[in-house]
């Protein structure tokens, strides 16, 4: 079986195609881990709220994220006089400081303070252990937290338990869980009880709830009783489950980090279309002489395109595999460095794949160009 003209034009000159798949893989680095950091942005973004498990969720109108306002805890008793909440339970967040030990140093993280005998997170690890929340000092730690936070989980397996320094107040870690961290908030995350959080903090904070998750009766339409809160109780604001993983998402996206992450998205194609139109201009620009001679014998014009899009094809499969390659190890090596969940997700991966052979074919488009000026009398 004969060797395709695409191929055999591009495998001619192995230095050329190598340099021209280093290009289109290094195109492909730079898409991966702009779609990357993205992902993780808004990942990171609504991670917190998506572990919330509740009916609705109460905020102060002013709140821009969570945890940033609080409402007087009044308004969660009267909240729970709305027909159709079977339950209110208040959730208290606050940046602290934490050292694994006396003689290190502190850095900021998150607490986040509830009565353990309710469930406030829709996080297994810490359904299964909040009963233990309710020993004095006792605390549960983020397995995904930075490791400035130090190596937390390691000693709590050698050990059983961990003593830790929270807001200057000795502590001791009972369990772990995984939350994980974002751009914005923190290094790592701890959960208390409110009576220890009220003894570290002091108690006039509980007067002051960051987030009210209500639970509804069975028969209890969602959006009649958020209607009727919002009526009944003054200076709140209800939102569902999906509202309020958006509004906290719509937060962050008002910052310049997601665009800033789309625009390199944008660079690392423009690289990419720029290289493989390099390679093809100057494929065809040098065999211009043998397709000017192909088109002698009869060969179309559409039929000699199509050999430059094959070859655009074959290039946006060969560039595409080391680059993913090479990404998926770059995933790993950051979120280990970062504690950050950097995942190579197959929808990441098949928008990159599309992206590529989008780019290939837009280059193939334009160095067509060059083949229509081959002109079969220029040969002889």
């Amino acid at each position: 079986m004969q060797r395709p003209l695409a191929w055999a034009q591009l495998s001619h000159q192995k230095v050329r195609l190598a340099v021209a798949m280093g290009g289109i893989s290094f195109a492909n680095v730079l898409i991966f881990m702009q779609l990357g950091f993205l992902s993780l942005f808004t990942g990171g973004a609504t991670a917190l709220p998506q572990s919330l498990k509740g009916d609705l969720f109460l905020l102060n109108p002013s709140t821009e994220f969570l945890g940033s306002n609080g409402f007087d805890r009044i308004r969660l008793y009267q909240a729970a006089a709305v027909e159709g909440v079977l339950s209110t339970t208040p959730l208290y967040i606050s940046p602290t400081s934490w050292a694994y030990s006396e003689q290190k140093k502190s850095f900021e993280g998150r607490v986040f303070a509830f009565n353990p005998t309710q469930t406030v997170f829709d996080l297994p690890a810490v359904i299964q252990q909040q009963q233990r929340l309710t020993t004095p000092n006792s605390v549960l730690f983020d397995r995904q937290a930075k490791p400035d936070f130090g190596p937390i989980p390691q000693l709590l397996a050698e050990k059983g338990t961990v003593m830790a320094m929270l807001n200057n107040r000795r502590v001791t870690v009972e369990g772990l869980f995984n939350l994980g961290n974002s751009f914005f908030l923190g290094g790592g995350n701890v959960i208390m009880s409110e009576a220890t959080f009220a003894d570290i903090f002091g108690a006039n904070l509980l007067n002051q709830v960051s987030v009210g998750v209500v639970t509804l009766a069975a028969d209890a339409d969602p959006e009649a009783v958020k209607a009727g809160i919002e009526k009944s109780v003054p200076g709140i604001k209800a939102y569902t489950h999906a509202e309020l993983v958006a509004k906290e998402l719509a937060f962050q996206e008002s910052t310049a980090v997601g665009p800033i992450f789309s625009f390199g998205t944008i660079m690392g194609f423009i690289v990419g279309v720029v290289i493989v139109y390099q390679v093809l201009y100057s494929d065809v620009n040098d065999h211009l002489a043998e397709y000017a001679t192909l088109k002698a014998m009869g060969y179309s014009d559409r039929a000699l395109l199509m050999v430059i899009f094959q070859e655009a094809t074959i290039l946006a499969v060969l560039g595409f595999i080391p680059g993913w390659l090479i990404s998926v190890w770059m995933y790993g090596f950051l979120g280990g460095l970062t504690r950050l969940e950097l995942l190579m997700s197959p929808e990441i991966a098949l928008t990159v794949f599309v992206l590529t052979f989008v780019m290939c074919t837009v280059s193939a488009a334009i160095a067509s160009n060059k083949l229509r000026s081959a002109d079969p009398a220029d040969v002889f």
